[in-house]
């Protein structure tokens, strides 16, 4: 089953294509065509029985232009479980399909999984062999400037993956996130925070909060549910504030409605929230806490990543 990693890298891909090529072309000197691409389907056959699906697939090109100028494949693995032959496999049958060149570019995590996959495949049928453009932990720089950072939103996120614990690289992606103008770079916190380990996921979070600007949530469902919440929240708060003292009535509305907001996401994404759990959250006052653990239910994949595992790592 993919994990938050793996989804969250080849979402990322898939927003931005361009990535795949500039990480060939620029830092790894491959030869690719300037041109456009887009991303195609991921399921292709050599017979109907017979489908055939990797993680993603980039063409270059103008749209509906056959055979394509070239095509790459982008697989995320995270472990040794994948013979190395299916990747030749995939190879052949996309390039049997559309009669162009193709890549196959793998985003490995893990250096001893990048270590495994970056030899020579042998496909098992004479003079035919592949060899694999492997992106793995050695490969991915240390991104410590912000302009960098800025000019590789992309790479800075998987920096933050690799070497989020130099707080300096964090440090550098935040920056360049709030200055980029790309339309995907909201997006791209996210991306980073599913990607990382809960010691760099804290001081993420912990680096968000001291910085000047302020950060909202940045999943897509939440963005939008966040800050309609707070406007609401300051509205009743404000009405309450009539009777009890305006203070103490922005702080409450903006309370109740930070609560109402986290458990409509934990809803939404899904998770079982019971009895003791809501009691946790419902006597939570702190505003800051409750933004927090919103934060973390954008992504989190059970109710005890939200409480346990995080809270755990951050003390």
């Amino acid at each position: 089953m993919p994990s938050p990693r793996h989804d969250a890298l080849i979402n990322m891909f898939a927003d931005r294509p361009q990535l795949a090529v500039e990480i060939m072309r620029d830092f790894m000197g491959v030869n690719l065509p300037d041109t456009l691409l887009q991303v195609e389907k991921t399921t292709f056959n050599t017979r109907t029985s017979d489908d055939i699906e990797p993680d993603l697939v980039i063409t270059l090109g103008p749209p509906q232009s056959r055979p394509p100028a070239h095509a790459i494949i982008v697989e995320i693995q995270q472990d040794k479980t994948k013979s190395p032959r299916q990747f030749a496999r995939y190879a052949a049958s996309l390039w049997l399909m559309l009669g162009c060149d193709v890549s196959v570019l793998i985003i490995c995590p893990e250096r001893n999984v990048a270590v495994h996959y970056a030899q020579p495949i042998e496909s098992g049928l004479t003079g035919y062999h592949l060899r694999p453009w492997v992106l793995g932990p050695d490969e991915i720089p240390a991104i410590v400037d912000t302009q960098e950072a800025a000019a590789h939103i992309g790479l800075a996120a998987m920096s933050v993956m690799v070497h989020g614990h130099d707080r300096k690289v964090i440090e550098a992606f935040t920056a360049a996130l709030a200055d980029a103008t790309d339309e995907h770079s909201p997006d791209y916190y996210e991306y980073a925070y599913s990607m990382s380990v809960p010691e760099i996921r804290c001081l993420m979070e912990e680096i968000m909060k001291s910085a000047s600007t302020k950060w909202p949530v940045y999943s897509p469902f939440a963005r939008e549910h966040f800050g309609r919440g707070l406007a609401q929240g300051k509205a009743e708060g404000k009405a309450e504030g009539v009777a009890e003292g305006k203070a103490e009535g922005k702080a409450e509305g903006k309370a109740e409605e930070a609560i109402r907001l986290l458990l409509l996401v934990l809803e939404a994404r899904g998770l079982d929230v019971p009895e003791d759990a809501r009691a946790q959250i419902t006597a939570c006052a702190d505003i800051a806490q409750l933004e927090t653990w919103t934060t973390r239910a954008a992504t989190a994949q059970t109710l005890q990543d939200l409480f346990d595992e995080f809270d755990e790592q951050c003390r």
